[in-house]
C-alpha cells in the first residue's frame, strides 16, 4: 500500500508546533545545558504523550500512520488550537482519525437532579463525560469544595484531583484516589479516542503534573467500584465514606455519585454535622452546570 504523502507534512507541523513550545510552560526542568533545538525535543514530546521516542521520531518522519489516540494525546501536549487540530487529523488521511461532530451540551437529567435535592444529608453529584461536573447538592459542596466558584470549563472532577491543593489534603490516600480515577478516565478514552475535550484534559493534565503523566502512560484501566474513602474534613474532621455510582438508565454517561455512611456511626453524624452547618452557613444552593460536550 501507498504511504499517505501527508504523512511528511503531517511530520514537519508536528516539528513546527513543537519549536513553539516553551518547556517551562510545561513544567518541564530547567537544564543547565544550552538546547540545540528551539521547544521541544523529541523524547519529551514523546514522554508526555506516552509514546516511545522511537515512534514519535518516525512519526515526524512521515514514517507511521498515528492513531486516533495518539494524535489526541500530541494534540493536548502541544496545546493545538481546534482549527491545528482539526489540520492535524487531516493530515493523517482517514475519516476515521478525523475529529468527530462535537455532541450536544451535557446536562444533568431532571430526574437526577430530583434525587441530589432529595438527598438530604447525603452529599451527591452528577458526574458526566470525562468526570465534567454537571450537577451537585449542598452537601457535595460542603464536603468537597464550592463547585459554583469554579468555572464550567474547569469544572471537571479528575482535574479536581489534581489541581485543587485543598483536594490532596481532603483525601487521605489521594495517591490511590487519584491513581483509580486515571484508570477511570483511561477506560473512557479507550471508548472515545478522538473526543476534543477528553484529550485537551489529559494534555494539560500531563504537562501540570508528574504523576498524572507517570499513571496516565501506564495504560490501566479501571471500571466504577463501589468503596471506602477516608477523609480529613477541615471542618468535621476524619470521615469513611462509601462512595457509590448510580448509572443513568436514560443516558449511561451520567452517573449519580453518592458519600454515604453507616447510621448511627461516627461517620454518619458527622454528615448531619455538616449538613446542619452548611445549612447555616453561606454556601451555594442545589445547583446545576451547563458543561460544554
Amino acid at each position: 500500500m501507498a504511504r499517505n504523502p501527508n504523512l511528511n507534512e503531517l511530520g514537519e507541523f508536528l516539528k513546527e508546533r513543537r519549536a513553539e513550545i516553551n518547556p517551562g510552560d510545561l513544567g518541564l526542568p530547567a537544564n543547565k545545558q544550552p538546547r540545540r533545538v528551539r521547544g521541544l525535543r523529541r523524547e519529551e514530546v514523546a514522554h508526555l504523550a506516552a509514546v516511545s521516542t522511537d515512534y514519535y521520531t518516525r512519526l515526524e518522519q512521515g514514517r507511521v500512520h498515528p492513531s486516533g489516540r495518539v494524535l489526541g494525546a500530541l494534540a493536548g501536549v502541544l496545546r493545538l488550537s481546534e482549527d491545528q487540530r482539526a489540520h492535524l487529523f487531516r493530515l493523517a488521511g482517514t475519516d476515521a482519525l478525523r475529529r468527530p461532530h462535537r455532541r450536544p451540551r451535557q446536562k444533568a437529567r431532571p430526574e437526577l437532579l430530583r434525587l441530589l435535592d432529595d438527598l438530604g444529608t447525603t452529599p451527591a453529584l452528577v458526574l458526566g463525560r470525562r468526570t465534567d461536573i454537571l450537577a451537585w447538592n449542598t452537601q457535595a459542596a460542603a464536603l468537597l469544595t464550592d463547585f459554583g466558584e469554579i468555572p464550567v470549563k474547569h469544572r471537571n472532577y479528575v482535574r479536581l484531583l489534581f489541581t485543587d491543593p485543598a483536594m490532596r489534603t481532603l483525601y487521605q490516600d489521594w495517591e490511590n484516589i487519584a491513581r483509580t480515577a486515571v484508570a477511570q478516565l483511561r477506560t473512557e478514552a479507550a471508548r472515545t479516542p478522538a473526543d476534543p475535550r477528553l484529550n485537551t484534559l489529559v494534555g494539560e493534565l500531563s504537562t501540570r503534573d508528574e504523576h498524572f503523566r507517570i499513571w496516565w502512560a501506564g495504560h490501566v484501566v479501571a471500571g466504577l467500584c463501589v468503596r471506602a474513602k477516608q477523609l480529613n474534613h477541615p471542618v468535621v474532621g476524619p470521615l469513611t465514606l462509601d462512595w457509590t455510582t448510580l448509572i443513568s438508565a436514560t443516558d449511561p454517561d451520567q452517573h449519580l455519585v453518592t458519600w454515604s455512611a453507616e447510621p448511627g456511626s461516627p461517620a454518619d453524624d458527622a454528615l448531619r454535622l455538616l449538613a446542619s452547618w452548611s445549612a447555616t452557613s453561606p454556601g451555594p444552593p442545589p445547583s446545576q452546570a451547563d458543561t460544554a460536550a
